[in-house]
């Protein structure tokens, strides 16, 4: 399942052009339409597909963006990831409308006070914290959802003129694609994969009584146990939901970055593992360009 969007703004319209899947944009400055964003998924042949994803143009200001990508988990985490998509938008947005620009788009973020990007940065980085945990408290107190063993990860990216802010939980990942001097495009990863293999993620695990081991027949996968009880594996060491796990070091609390976009950056890329366990960064580069 996959986003694709222009960089301008564009009314959604559900107009049939022979692919059911594919959704058209109206141009507002013109009278016809033109193919020029898409949304488009297509079932495999692995099951139910339990991701979701959301790009909100017009975000909190008029170039303003949210994209998102929530990779759900476990017997209920299609659930569990639409909920976080439709929860965490409007709870970052009330937070983000009184929050200072990190740089203005009209300064080099070389010429900012660093200590004052950095003041402004850390509201920004409270706010989503603070939402994070919120949704996470939501979705444990529907007591008619089952999330012991269900949950979801995200990978969350906001712009703001020229302020680029992502918040990861989990193993999904955001890239950048940059052009380089040379004229070809490179990629930057934006965020860490959060599994229990990082040593700083197995130690908090462990230092909360959980365990950290691998199957004998996924010996390069590391799994999240409870301390007794060969159950539930979880695959990454942060995630909402799965509240078996969360006094044994699973968290919900997000690593969250800054990126000061410039002219060379020419395309921000979310998603699941399920792409990037088959796919190189450098691969993804070069299939979107």
């Amino acid at each position: 399942m996959g986003i694709c969007i222009s960089s301008e703004s564009f009314e959604i319209h559900a107009i049939n052009y022979g692919h059911a899947n594919l959704v058209h944009y109206e141009d507002n400055n013109n009278n016809g339409y033109q193919q020029i964003g898409s949304v488009y998924s297509q079932q495999g042949c692995k099951g139910l597909n339990q991701d979701s994803a959301i790009l909100y143009q017009g975000y909190g200001v008029e170039n303003g963006v949210f994209s998102g990508v929530f990779d759900g988990h476990g017997e209920n985490g299609q659930i569990v990831s639409k909920l976080v998509m439709n929860k965490l938008p409007s709870l970052l947005l009330k937070h983000i409308l009184s929050l200072p620009k990190i740089t203005s788009p009209k300064q080099n973020v070389k010429e900012v006070d660093e200590s004052a990007k950095n003041k402004n940065f850390n509201k920004w980085k409270e706010a989503f914290l603070s939402s994070f945990k919120v949704v996470d408290k939501e979705i444990k107190c529907l007591e008619k959802l089952d999330c012991s063993c269900s949950g979801t990860t995200a990978v969350v990216a906001i712009r703001q003129d020229d302020d680029l802010i992502i918040a990861n939980l989990g193993d999904s990942r955001a890239v950048l694609g940059r052009k380089t001097e040379e004229g070809t495009i490179e990629p930057v990863p934006l965020t860490t994969d959060l599994k229990p293999s990082l040593p700083s993620e197995a130690e908090r695990i462990r230092n909360c009584g959980g365990r950290v081991l691998a199957l004998e027949k996924e010996p390069h996968i590391q799994r999240v146990w409870l301390p007794n009880e060969d159950a539930p594996g979880l695959a990454m060491s942060r995630a909402f939901g799965d509240f078996m796990l969360k006094n044994y070091g699973i968290i919900s609390r997000p690593d969250v970055t800054y990126h000061h976009l410039s002219s060379n950056d020419q395309f921000l890329f979310l998603a699941t593992d399920g792409v990037w366990d088959v796919l190189s960064n450098d691969q993804v580069v070069s299939i979107v360009c």
